[in-house]
């Protein structure tokens, strides 16, 4: 039995702009509301009282919950259909971020700062499962790489435009600033039912629990765990290393290179998508850059550690796209939200994993650089499966 997706003629080039946009904003919302709650964190810190444990968990609680909430959303894909999905899944993003901005103490700060995680977690397998009933075969590559351009455009805006922009606009209320960021998403959300296409539920239940025996699910989830934790966590300990180089007064112009560096990555993949994705060569010498990159930082300061670091996040960045654009390539459109689930549960596991272990062994040496050499240790052990990638569609 068919599916009314599979039934429909994709859209036209005319109507593929529309798209685009609603692909580009969702993709927006899979970042801005987590990476506003670093420069938000101290104003947030100050009001409620926040241990050090605490306010970093407003940006690890939600990278947490990007690996539990990958199930959620599978299991709802194959329900009510990817589409409404991520319209379900903003929704509850939504009164999650907006949520923090409302609440009055500490308890309930962390219960919506993993609702609204949850929201993000669910967007992630939505947004990759929904290209093939939005976009023909051979637009698949570029709707990838619209949508996660959107994704790093949000990490960049979110931590770069909230405290020197937004924030004074809104009298410098920290509450305002997450409502101002988040509400605007209920109309992305709305918008979604604009394109006439894949509006009914899936005809038949479809599977949605990660498929095991298919080999790309624990593959490209490892790798994807290489490319998260030297991102996530160079950027967590950063601040700490350059501390314990001397060139602490570099850290704002280190962090603000570093998250640019995934922009210039982003609009790079979208030039470069249909020429790359698909293409194992490429997401082997991504990955042994990265590990180039995060391992110059352990050899060299100041300046040149910063640019090795930035390299590190401009490779990582493509590497990322890569590798999310996989699954609407390689299987039939039905499995492409489990593969996806599936393969985020993996990264993003790891992506929280492989940074804490490495920050408790710097914890009990005393030297930071401990924690980017369990990051690079975890990248060369699992750098060998990018040899193994098999990248043919499997038959439908």
């Amino acid at each position: 039995m068919t599916t009314p997706s599979a039934t429909t003629a994709p859209p036209s080039p005319a109507r593929l702009l529309p798209v685009a946009v609603l692909l580009w904003l969702a993709g927006v919302y899979l970042r801005i509301p987590v990476l506003v709650a670093p420069p938000l964190a101290p104003f947030i810190s100050d009001e409620l009282g926040l241990t050090q444990a605490l306010t970093g968990a407003l940006t690890t609680l939600p990278i947490l919950m990007l690996a539990i909430g990958a199930m959620p959303g599978s299991l709802a894909i194959s329900r009510i259909g990817p589409r409404n999905t991520l319209a379900m899944a903003m929704v509850i993003m939504v009164i999650g971020s907006a949520g923090r901005g409302l609440v009055p103490d500490t308890t309930t700060l962390m219960l919506a700062s993993a609702v609204m995680g949850l929201g993000v977690a669910m967007m992630q397998p939505a947004l990759p499962a929904l290209l093939p009933r939005w976009l023909a075969p051979h637009h698949l590559a570029i709707g990838s790489a619209i949508y996660m351009n959107g994704m790093l455009m949000g990490e960049f805006i979110g931590a770069g435009i909230t405290l020197p922009v937004l924030m004074p606009l809104l009298d410098n209320s920290w509450r305002a600033t997450l409502l101002a960021w988040s509400l605007p998403a209920l109309l992305v959300a709305a918008a979604l039912f604009l394109p006439k296409r894949d509006l009914a539920r899936p005809v038949r239940r479809s599977a949605w629990l990660p498929d095991w025996k298919n080999p790309l699910t624990l593959r490209i989830g490892l790798l994807l765990g290489l490319s998260g934790s030297m991102f996530f966590g160079l950027n967590a300990y950063m601040g700490n290393l350059l501390e314990q180089q001397g060139h602490f007064e570099k850290l704002a112009d280190a962090l603000f290179w570093y998250n640019f560096a995934q922009v210039v990555a982003s609009l790079l993949m979208l030039k470069m998508a249909r020429f790359w994705v698909g293409k194992r060569s490429m997401i082997i010498l991504m990955a042994v850059l990265s590990i180039a990159g995060t391992g110059g930082t352990l050899v060299l300061e100041g300046w040149p550690a910063i640019f090795s670091a930035t390299l590190m996040s401009f490779v990582a960045g493509i590497l990322l796209i890569l590798l999310v654009a996989l699954p609407p390539l390689l299987v039939r459109s039905e499995d492409t939200g489990r593969l996806s689930a599936g393969t985020f549960l993996v990264g993003y596991t790891l992506a929280f994993s492989v940074p804490m272990i490495g920050g408790l062994i710097a914890d009990w040496s005393g030297d930071i650089r401990h924690a980017i050499m369990v990051m690079v240790g975890y990248s060369l052990l699992v750098l060998p499966i990018a040899f193994t990638l098999d990248l043919r569609r499997r038959p439908a």
